[in-house]
């Protein structure tokens, strides 16, 4: 009994600390636009995952056909997107110990007006790999892995990004 009562006084107090501290769980962005329309093919893993994650809030109609260009309050232009791998160590004999993956990524955001909401913007992202000449099939499929949790971080670095535009 004596440590029921003592269990039950221990998470009371852990519920109203976590309420007094002003903890509160991640909302979806509000975006100051209800349409958006992106120049990023959409058969492309980026452009989908792009779209999924701004359609998700369910505050955003992402336009891809450019055909229905002008009903898009926003307009995201894609201009660069470059993938590179770069030898950034080497042991005593030359041989390749470790490369460093980069994305570069490229994009303004300017109203249907043509109004700049985000001037030319550069994000670069980073991730070292180690390599290995016996394994190197598997550092292939991490590398794989790699770029794709690069996507990932820049889908939620644009999402801030479009995020913290207040007005038209």
């Amino acid at each position: 009994m004596n440590t029921t009562r003592r269990s039950l006084l221990v998470s009371t107090a852990l519920v109203t600390g976590l309420a007094g501290c002003g903890f509160e769980l991640r909302k979806p962005p509000n975006y100051a636009f209800s349409t958006l329309f992106s120049s990023i093919p959409i058969v492309l893993p980026f452009g989908i995952k792009l779209k999924r994650s701004l359609e998700s809030s369910g505050q955003v109609e992402v336009i891809t056909d450019a055909r229905q260009i002008e009903r898009a309050e926003v307009i995201f232009d894609q201009l660069f997107e470059l993938r590179e791998k770069v030898v950034v160590g080497r042991t005593s004999t030359g041989a390749i110990r470790e490369f460093q993956l980069r994305l570069r990524y490229r994009f303004r955001v300017r109203s249907c007006n043509g109004i700049e909401l985000i001037p030319d913007t550069e994000v670069l992202l980073t991730r070292d790999i180690n390599f290995n000449e016996t394994g190197a099939l598997s550092k292939e499929s991490e590398e794989a892995l790699l770029y794709k949790d690069m996507e990932n971080d820049l889908v939620l670095q644009l999402q801030r990004r479009l995020a913290a535009i207040r007005q038209l």
